[in-house]
This record gives C-alpha cells, structure tokens and sequence, in this order.
C-alpha cells in the first residue's frame, strides 16, 4: 500500500472497534469507526481515545498522532441519542478536546468530511487541521439547545476571530472547506485520498527536526495562546534555556507500507 493511495478504510482492518489505531512507521493513526451514526462519539469511543493518547504519548517509538475518521466522515459530534438514553456519559473526563490538549506530542487532524460540534472543539484541540476539499465544519451547540463545554468558546474565535465565530455558533449554519481554509480553521486542504498521505509528510517533516524542540514549541505556544505578549516572551525565554542546542536526530522515517 503506497503513501499516495492511503485512505482511512483500509487501515480498519475488518475492526469493528469505534476507535481503531494504525501505526506507520513512528506515527500512530487512530481512526473513528462508528459509520452507522457518521461516526458520532460514543462514551466508549472517548474513552477509547483518552486512553489510546495517553499511551501514544507515553511511547517512545510514537512521534506523532494522527486522527481522522472513517466512511468519509470525520465526526458528526457527540452521540446525542446515547446521551438522552442516559448512556452518554456527559461528565467523562478527559472528554476528547482535553485529551488532545493534554498531548505533548503533535497530533494532527485529518478531515474529512462533515466535522461538527463536539468533532469541532477536538480538531481545534489539535496541533493543526488538515481537511479534504470535501469537508465541512458546523457547530450547532445552539440549534441544539446546548451549550459548549470543551472549550469552543475559547477555540473557535482565536482560529477564525470572534465575529467569523459568531456567525457559526449563533446560526449552526455549515461552511464549506473553502471558506473554512480561507477564515484560518483549517491549515490546507487536499483531496480526500492525499489526505493522510499529506498528513504523513507533514509527520515526516517534524520528524526531520530536534524532537526536543519540536515538543518544546508545542508546549510553548500552548501556554501562551491567549496570554499577554509579556508572559509568552517569558515562557519563549524559559523554553530557550531548556533546549540543550543542536544535536542529532534520530527520529525513524514513516514507512510507505506495513
């Protein structure tokens, strides 16, 4: 299986998991399985997902995390039907965007799809999204009586400006891959099928670097969204001096096949 043809159905494997895990070379895949519901998140898939990037992030063989959905969808959102049912889970903790946020390693998002809501907080949670040009990205917290409660409010307009992000929280309405390309949601877009292949490549790139500084920038720019230029000097400075300098790299190459 060459990089160029990847898509996330044959990394399944005949799985019937909701959250199936691939692994190139250092990078590990997760793959959201529930096509039946547009692979809407169970409490077990955000269970699965707590657990699957904590031991990503504990695996010294792991670089770098990818997620991305299945069936040509990213994610529909919470599964509200178990929800309602009383099967939901509402107060699992970490939810998915706190478990993306809590990596110190890359994770990237590679969408595809409809991407809505909850999936929406969880890619905003990532180090950066990379989307087909067939997605599409909604947050109907509102249409739906809701309210958001895995940062949102505090993600959504520091990707795209309070104002871009008030129009997409107070109307549910969608936007397209274009529009959410040009509004800075989303950091390139591809066709469905280089989707991942494009995703390894960037994962490839990172692994080209020091990965002492390349985990160190994330936690950088993690603590300083939001905060004063002042402080995010200090923490750029406190970061500096805990990079040891130039030294090799031994960071293995992704593998085409496997």
């Amino acid at each position: 299986m060459s990089m160029i043809e990847l898509i996330p159905d044959q990394l399944l494997g005949g799985s019937e998991e909701p959250l199936v895990a691939a692994t190139r070379g250092a990078v590990r895949i997760l793959v959201i399985n529930r096509p039946q519901v547009r692979n809407a998140m169970s409490l077990e898939l955000r269970k699965a997902f707590a657990r699957m990037t904590r031991e990503a992030d504990a695996d010294p063989e792991i670089k770098v995390v990818i997620i991305t959905g299945a069936h040509g969808v990213f994610s529909a959102g919470v599964d509200l039907k178990e929800m309602i049912a009383g099967g939901g889970g509402g107060n699992f903790r970490p939810n998915p965007a706190e478990a993306a946020r809590a990596m110190a390693k890359p994770l990237i998002a590679a969408v595809d799809g409809i991407c809505v809501t909850g999936a929406l907080e969880l890619t905003l949670s990532c180090s950066f999204i990379i989307a087909s040009d067939r997605s599409r990205f909604a947050d109907t917290h509102a249409r739906r009586g809701l309210f958001p409660g895995w940062g949102l409010s505090a993600l959504l307009p520091s990707a795209v400006g309070v104002r871009r992000a008030r129009q997409l929280s107070l109307t549910g309405e969608f936007i397209d891959a274009r529009t959410a390309y040009e509004w800075g949601l989303v950091n390139e877009l591809t066709t469905p099928e280089r989707l991942l292949p494009r995703c390894l490549e960037l994962a490839e790139g990172m692994m080209s670097c020091s990965e002492e500084s390349v985990l160190l920038q994330i936690e950088v720019m993690s603590r300083s969204e939001g905060a004063s230029f002042d402080v995010a000097l200090a923490a750029e400075e406190a970061a500096r001096r805990r990079l040891r300098g130039p030294r090799k790299v031994n960071w293995p190459k992704v593998e085409a096949k496997g």
